[in-house]
């Protein structure tokens, strides 16, 4: 019994040291991109969400401003539209994270190999929300381009971010509003760009999967159901 455990161990070391080595491949890269682009779309939404609630729920993204001495917000977008933004942005980061922990799990409990069918459906996950980040990312950019846009308009302040120190009438807390959209843009670009470096990453990795099943290594138990099981090879004819 002490030699089967002891041949077990010593079968068991190798593996380990495969499934660790594996994990300073692709797979690092892989964790690492969930990881960060999870906490750029926390990032995203928790900016914009905060920008809207200085201004009372009122989505200022698209929205203009009129100057009299204190600045107030005259017309604003609809709330759903910072709703969208945010949602699209915390459902990103969802899905991050449960990607995340289910690469986790499979590396360390289960086979550490996924499956092309998995691989094909995360690519396509992947194009969907590409397509959303980038949506939300550019209503992020040109709402709050036009929102700057007027109050310089307004000769209200040199600079929209100088607008954030000008007195705003109650009960609007625009404090830091400027801050706010800007940190919500920046990391809705960053969490794009990590999505785009995820599915590069699927893409290497499906083409691995299809490159090992055309490789020649992959006919050989078809050529061996081909060699006579009784007699051998064939003689050769005299």
């Amino acid at each position: 019994v002490t030699a089967r455990l002891a041949a077990l161990s010593s079968l068991a070391r190798p593996a380990l040291g495969w499934k660790m080595a594996q994990l300073s491949g692709l797979l690092v890269i892989e964790l690492a991109l969930h990881g960060a682009a999870f906490l750029c779309g926390i990032i995203s939404a928790s900016a914009l969400t905060v920008a809207q609630g200085d201004f009372g729920g009122r989505c200022i993204l698209y929205g203009s401003v009129i100057y009299n001495g204190t600045l107030t917000l005259s017309s604003s977008s609809p709330a759903s539209l910072c709703y969208f933004v945010a949602a699209i942005s915390s459902l990103a980061a969802i899905f991050c994270f449960l990607a995340l922990i289910y690469s986790i799990y499979t590396n360390c409990f289960g086979e550490g190999e996924p499956e092309r069918l998995w691989l094909r459906g995360s690519v396509a996950i992947v194009s969907v929300v590409l397509f959303f980040l980038l949506v939300s990312a550019c209503i992020l950019r040109v709402g709050m381009d036009s929102f700057c846009s007027s109050i310089l308009k307004s000769t209200a302040a040199p600079s929209c971010q100088e607008a954030q120190n000008r007195p705003w009438v109650s009960p609007y807390q625009a404090k830091k509003f400027y801050d706010n959209l800007y940190t919500a843009e920046a990391a809705a670009w960053v969490n794009f760009f990590f999505w785009c470096m995820l599915l590069l990453l699927l893409f290497v990795e499906c083409m691995g999967k299809t490159s090992s099943r055309l490789s020649p290594e992959s006919n050989l138990p078809w050529n061996s159901e081909r060699t006579p099981i009784v007699g051998g090879a064939s003689p050769v004819p005299r």
